[in-house]
């Protein structure tokens, strides 16, 4: 595997691991993630970390994943990282129970192909 390859699937499995932590954090459902302010931290914590991991990954392994929203991706971090202040959590919860299920196969597709590389 060549080390552009290697570092790709690191940060594709470091994208992987904060979807998990994030559907840790959210189980209980939506009452819960509104009604807690550590779980609503954590879970924009892990979107960010994830969304830096996705700016990592090389463009030729996100030519084999085009099902996944990448520039989406980048964008989203600008606003969790830059734009806190005004932050609307009425955002956050659709990304988490819509899009993080999609992006996850996406990302479980592109793991597959970067590990028989």
């Amino acid at each position: 595997m060549k080390p552009t390859r290697e570092a790709d699937l690191v940060y594709v499995m470091h994208m992987l691991e904060c979807i998990d932590r994030i559907t840790d954090y959210t189980a209980d459902g939506e009452s819960a993630f509104r009604a807690s302010r550590l779980i609503q931290d954590a879970v924009i914590r892990n979107l960010q970390i994830m969304a830096e991991s996705s700016q990592r990954v090389s463009e030729t392994s996100r030519l084999c994943a085009p099902e996944i929203p990448w520039k989406a991706i980048s964008g989203f971090r600008n606003v969790l990282v830059h734009d806190y202040l005004s932050l609307d959590i009425d955002l956050i919860w659709p990304v988490v129970a819509r899009d993080l299920p999609a992006l996850r196969a996406g990302l479980e597709r592109l793991r597959d192909r970067l590990r028989t590389a």
